[in-house]
C-alpha cells in the first residue's frame, strides 16, 4: 500500500486566507504590510535594516557572483515565484542584502522580550536539541538551503573542526555567503544547485542540515531531497531539519489577519503544514525519526541512516 505523505486538509481560516490572496491586488497589500512591518521591527530592535543594506547594496559583487554561480543550472519551476514580498523571490540582490536583517526581525518575538537575540537563541535551541542525540562527532557537515549562511556559520561554531559546505539555489545568497566567509576568514565551500539534486558525491557527509528550509518547497520537493540527503550521507550519519512546528499553538491559533500576512510571503505555507515528515524520513531509509520542540514556534527533527 502506498503511504500518502500528507496529513490534514486546509483549514478553513487558511481556506479563507487563500481567497483572499488569489485576489491581486489584496495579495499585493498584504505582502506590502507584511515587509513594512518586518523593517519596522527590525529597527525598534535595533537592526539597522537600511543601513545594512545600503552598506551591500554599495559595493560590487561581480567577483563573488562569478565565484559561486552555476551558469547551467535550470531553476525548478517552484523556485522562480515571489517569495518573501519579492516579486523574484531569492533570485534578486535585494532579497540577499536584506535576508539578515529580516530573519532577526522575524525571529525578535519567538521569546518574551522582542529583542535581536532572537535570531542566535533559535540557532542555538536547535543546535541543543540535535547535539543531544548525536552520537559522533561530525567531521564533514552539508547545509542544505544555506541561504546567505547563517546557520552555516552557526554550524562551523559548533562544529569547529568540521568540514562544511553549503547548498542554495539562489546565486545572489550565496555571493553574500562568501563575502561574509571572507570578511570572517573562514574556509567554507559554497554550491550553488537545488537541495534535491545537488550533484555532490554519494556518502560523503556524516550531518545533513535542513535550517528554515522545508516551510518554502512544495511537496515534490521536500519529497525529492530526503532521498538525496539519505545519498549523500554515510552509515550511521544524521539528517537534522529545523523549522516551524505545524503543531505549535501558535500557528494553530494565529489571527486571520497575521496569517493572511505570513501566507502572502510563503506560497507552500499549507503544503509544508500537511507533510508527514516522519512517514517521508521512514520511506527514505531513516531510522525512527524524532521530533523536538526548540522553540514555541519550532521543532528540531532527528534521523539517522540505518
Amino acid at each position: 500500500m502506498t503511504v500518502t505523505p500528507t496529513r490534514t486538509t486546509v483549514g478553513l481560516a487558511s481556506r479563507l486566507v487563500n481567497g483572499v490572496l488569489a485576489i491581486k491586488p489584496l495579495a499585493n497589500f498584504a505582502k506590502t504590510r507584511a515587509r513594512k512591518m518586518m523593517i519596522d521591527r527590525a529597527e525598534a530592535i535595533g537592526v539597522p535594516w537600511r543601513e545594512n543594506v545600503r552598506q551591500l547594496s554599495d559595493r560590487t559583487w561581480d567577483t563573488e557572483l562569478a565565484a559561486v554561480q552555476n551558469p547551467q543550472l535550470q531553476y525548478p519551476d517552484y523556485y522562480v515565484t515571489s517569495f518573501h514580498a519579492y516579486e523574484q523571490g531569492n533570485l534578486s540582490w535585494k532579497a540577499a542584502w536584506e535576508v539578515e536583517s529580516a530573519a532577526r526581525a522575524v525571529h525578535a518575538k519567538i521569546w518574551s522580550g522582542g529583542s535581536v537575540s532572537g535570531d542566535p537563541m533559535l540557532r542555538q535551541s536547535y543546535h541543543q536539541a540535535i547535539q543531544a542525540q548525536l552520537d559522533i562527532a561530525p567531521q564533514t557537515i552539508l547545509d542544505l538551503g544555506c541561504s546567505v549562511g547563517m546557520s552555516t556559520f552557526a554550524l562551523q561554531e559548533i562544529y569547529p573542526q568540521a568540514k562544511i559546505t553549503g547548498v542554495d539555489l539562489s546565486p545572489y545568497f550565496l555571493a553574500v555567503a562568501k563575502y561574509r566567509t571572507q570578511q570572517n576568514q573562514q574556509e567554507i565551500n559554497w554550491v550553488h544547485a537545488a537541495a534535491e539534486s545537488t550533484g555532490l558525491p554519494d556518502a560523503s557527509f556524516d550531518l545533513v542540515s535542513a535550517c528554515l528550509m522545508f516551510h518554502e518547497l512544495p511537496t515534490t520537493a521536500a519529497i525529492a531531497i530526503i532521498p538525496e540527503a539519505r545519498r549523500l550521507l554515510r552509515p550511521g550519519g544524521y539528517l537534522t531539519i529545523m523549522d516551524m512546528n505545524p503543531k505549535s499553538e501558535i500557528f494553530l491559533k494565529m489571527p486571520p489577519y497575521v496569517l493572511t500576512l505570513l501566507k502572502s510571503t510563503e506560497p507552500y505555507l499549507d503544503q509544508y503544514f500537511a507533510l508527514d515528515i516522519e512517514q517521508v524520513l521512514t520511506n527514505a531509509g531513516f531510522a525512527n525519526p524524532t521530533i523536538t520542540s526548540n522553540s514555541p514556534r519550532h521543532r528540531a527533527i532527528v534521523a539517522q541512516v540505518v
